[in-house]
């Protein structure tokens, strides 16, 4: 039984009746790994036992990462109490782990064992429920088969401090006093950009006019300029290609990109990809054993993990990989 430190530190009372229902029900070792490199030797000495993981989606996908890197994920069965905040378990709660700490430590005593899906990428990196390859500019499409974290953009959400993902933590809205002191900010940079002689073209040496600074636009009180666009509202120019299939090119802008393992309901063993586009239309949908996606830096969200920039990465499917414990149900 591998205890996170960060469930004892968020939770210490689910963390407390998960260890007495397992106890209680079989003999368990109890570890308190206090980093990186104690989690890895905890595993590593795990023996014979089957590896009982209490924390939050970082924490299972941290074992399943160092089962992957021994080379031994399909040889051992995992399972997993979800102790955290609810966006935090999301990924455990959308592979069928009950969230309830009762249920799940129950179904560690007498669930059974499913095998399941993965994706692993070109950097040896691991996608146990799916990823997201957002352009930022537009909410989650509708009707998405993704049950995990939502993504927030690389700004965060509206309140909400950038790069949370669980949602327990907030900062206040700017008030009068801060909004006061971003107007005379935006108001100073644009008297002195707008005073700059606009009748020749900027020469080399030459700084852009004010709709060309970068992040100028996103200040509070600066608009476009008449007829103008904002870059970020052109989506994502990239090429995707399924098993060497190309399903969008750098000539139609891509507004979302999903990449699911998939349940194997159907035998094939195949990722599902959809495509959405930036303008109407619907959207391009595929299933494929490999995923290649190239164009401009992009970011995207495997689980729980913000990977990226990068210009190209390919995701490969691995059918029935590894196993993890489930209720019967």
């Amino acid at each position: 039984m591998v205890i996170d430190p960060a469930a004892r530190s968020t939770d210490g009372e689910s963390v407390r009746i998960a260890k007495d229902v397992l106890c209680a029900g079989a003999a368990a070792k109890i570890c308190f790994p206090d980093g990186p490199e104690e989690y890895a030797r905890a595993l590593a000495r795990r023996g014979h036992r089957r590896p009982v993981v209490i924390g939050d989606d970082r924490a299972l996908l941290r074992a399943v990462a160092l089962l992957h890197k021994e080379r031994d994920l399909a040889g051992v069965a995992l399972a997993v109490v979800p102790v955290g905040a609810p966006g935090a378990v999301a990924l455990a709660r959308a592979l069928g782990v009950p969230t309830d700490t009762v249920a799940a430590a129950r179904a560690v005593l007498d669930g059974t064992e499913h095998r399941l899906h993965l994706l692993t990428d070109d950097s040896d990196g691991i996608v146990l429920g799916g990823l997201d390859i957002p352009s930022g500019t537009e909410p989650e499409p509708p009707g998405r088969r993704c049950r995990r974290h939502r993504w927030k953009g690389l700004g965060g959400r509206p309140g909400r401090r950038p790069g949370r993902r669980d949602g327990t933590e907030t900062v206040p809205l700017p008030g009068p006093r801060a909004a006061a002191w971003w107007d005379r900010l935006v108001r100073t940079a644009r008297t002195a950009l707008l005073s700059r002689p606009t009748t020749a073209p900027p020469g080399p040496s030459e700084p852009p006019g004010p709709s060309a600074l970068p992040g100028l636009s996103d200040l509070p009180g600066h608009s476009a300029p008449p007829g103008g666009r904002r870059s970020a509202t052109a989506g994502h120019r990239l090429r995707v290609e399924a098993d060497g299939v190309v399903l969008a090119d750098l000539d139609r802008p891509v507004r979302w990109v999903s990449v699911t393992p998939g349940d194997g309901a159907d035998g094939t063993g195949l990722a599902e990809v959809v495509v959405h586009w930036q303008e109407t239309g619907p959207p391009v949908r595929a299933r494929a054993r490999a995923v290649t996606v190239s164009g401009a830096d992009f970011r995207y969200q495997a689980d729980v993990v913000v990977g990226g920039p990068v210009r190209t990465r390919t995701w490969t499917v691995h059918p029935d990989p590894w196993r993890l414990t489930l209720p019967h149900d």
